[in-house]
């Protein structure tokens, strides 16, 4: 069954698809294009099995092409975005993105996992080796109250 969503630019091509740690139903599908000569950030979000997808990345907040994404395992709101420019964090479902530049340089972010026991997100960088993002639990706290923090 063709579930392509229907706003993915023509010629995309599909880099990752990640179901959500939370909900089966949600998944994550990260999309590039610079093959075309097209650097936009490409991300979407299902939450009903494939049936639509909503972008959830865009040029206004993201700067380059998506090669990764990771939602926490532990808090839905936290989520990671590796571009060819950079890492990219969010506290609010993916509403909003934030470049990541504390000890992490502007390099393409090819690969992120969240290791279970440590609490560390593992950065595979293209060129640079890898980094560790050492214990994410103050993140996971943040984006746990990031309701009650707007009010």
């Amino acid at each position: 069954k063709d579930i392509t969503p229907n706003n993915m630019p023509e010629w995309g091509m599909v880099n990752s698809i990640d179901q959500s740690p939370h909900d089966p139903a949600t998944a994550y599908m990260a999309v590039t294009r610079y093959k075309m000569d097209d650097f936009k950030p490409y991300l979407y979000k299902t939450g009903n099995y494939g049936k639509s997808w909503k972008a959830i990345a865009d040029e206004d907040n993201v700067w380059g092409y998506v090669l990764s994404y990771v939602q926490d395992p532990l808090e839905p709101n936290l989520q990671f975005l590796g571009t060819e420019f950079g890492l990219y964090v969010s506290i609010d479902g993916s509403k909003t993105w934030t470049k990541w530049t504390s000890g992490f340089p502007t390099v393409s972010t090819m690969d992120l996992k969240i290791h279970p026991r440590e609490h560390d997100l593992v950065i595979g960088t293209f060129g640079r080796a890898a980094y560790i993002l050492d214990d994410i639990r103050a993140l996971r706290e943040l984006a746990s109250s990031y309701e009650d923090l707007m009010k």
